[in-house]
């Protein structure tokens, strides 16, 4: 591997090739593999294929990431998913896509959108509007089933239309209530208010619906019992792992799909005994480098499965409010794209980027630019 002159924004650069490498490693970081999947990378440019140094130039404790498809539509769950982690190129599920910050820089004081949108819509509701409204107003509309359901119609010509209410009443409603679904996608690292049930810890359901893993429902973790099938027993409501298993799983979160992507398979996919993976086409043979993982299920990937448990169920929760809401948006008075272009509130930031956002692609796109506000069907 070649060297390289300059290293990751916030990280120390390593300009000597790999090969040659006698310092330490630089120390992983979490970020954001699949939707609802966090994983771990060492944020070396050197052993990353064309990361994209302006997403980790943004990157902070502020930031939060939306990701969405762009070239092909959203069959079901979430039309759009969430992480405060630096996205993968592939984060939404797994086929590529784009990458929307809630922030144009790493203080987290230059919202990444249309510089006249939050002044329009702040009069227009007659309530100071922030960048994180709109985020969480977005997340509520777009982020659920429903939503997916509802446009199947329009969305097959690619790319989202979020209807814009013109009530500043329906809109608090549904930036509150966005603000709770930024929480969960986020496990509970953003958007954290523990006056309004938010803690700035991982999300948990009531404790008498809570996933449990009982003294025989352990999973394993010497090498010969590692796993290498997850399933589920639904007169039981319990999630087969293996040989362990965990209770209190509803058949909603284990049905929770993003796209047509099974989350709890996905996740499962890159954690047991035989991760090995088909070569498609004329594609070259994957790295050796994949063989290197653990040989025996690891303690902290039971606690992540809790995790991703809590926030699915969570999430399944909300669902009928959000549905409720978005219907409330429609049926009511929108402000409509052309509306806002004709008052300059779509007009980009000068200098503004353009293009798809993520770890493996070019710059990041304003919040709106391939969202375009509109009245819907």
């Amino acid at each position: 591997m070649k060297g390289v002159a300059r290293g990751l924004p916030g990280y120390e650069p390593r300009p000597t090739p790999v090969a040659q490498e006698r310092g330490p490693c630089i120390p992983p970081v979490r970020y954001g593999f699949r939707s609802f999947d966090r994983q771990w990378i060492i944020p070396d440019n050197r052993l990353i294929n064309r990361p994209n140094p302006e997403l980790w130039a943004l990157y902070s404790g502020r930031q939060v990431y939306m990701t969405a498809l762009s070239r092909l539509t959203p069959s079901t769950g979430p039309a759009i998913t969430f992480t405060g982690l630096i996205p993968d190129l592939d984060h939404y599920h797994g086929r590529g896509g784009r990458v929307f910050p809630l922030w144009g820089n790493r203080a987290g004081t230059l919202p990444n959108m249309p510089p006249n949108l939050l002044t329009y819509l702040s009069r227009r509701y007659r309530k100071a509007v922030s960048a994180e409204d709109l985020m969480a107003y977005i997340a509520a509309v777009a982020a659920h089933p429903a939503y997916t359901a509802r446009f199947a119609s329009d969305l097959v010509q690619p790319g989202l239309r979020i209807p814009l209410t013109a009530s500043g009443a329906a809109f608090a409603a549904a930036a509150e209530l966005g603000r709770t679904v930024l929480w969960l996608h986020t496990f509970g690292e953003r958007f954290t208010d523990p006056a309004r049930g938010r803690p700035a810890q991982p999300p948990r359901l009531p404790a008498s619906e809570a996933p449990r893993i009982p003294a025989a429902g352990a999973i394993p973790q010497d090498p010969a019992s590692m796993p290498d099938a997850i399933d589920y027993d639904a007169a039981n409501r319990r999630l087969l792992v293996g040989t362990g298993y965990v209770d209190r799983v509803t058949p909603q979160m284990w049905g929770y799909e993003v796209s047509g992507k099974h989350v709890l398979r996905q996740w499962f996919s890159y954690r047991k005994a035989n991760r090995e993976r088909p070569i498609i086409g004329d594609r070259r043979p994957p790295s050796t480098l994949g063989e290197i993982q653990p040989d025996h299920w690891l303690a902290e990937y039971t606690t992540e499965l809790l995790d991703v448990l809590h926030v699915l169920g969570l999430l399944v929760s909300l669902e009928p409010r959000q549905a409720e809401l978005l219907k409330r948006v429609c049926c009511g008075r929108m402000i409509s794209a052309e509306e806002l272009r004709a008052a300059g509130a779509l007009a980009p930031p000068a200098g503004s980027a353009r293009g798809t956002g993520t770890v493996d692609a070019q710059s990041h796109p304003s919040l709106f630019d391939g969202l375009p506000l509109s009245e819907g069907a």
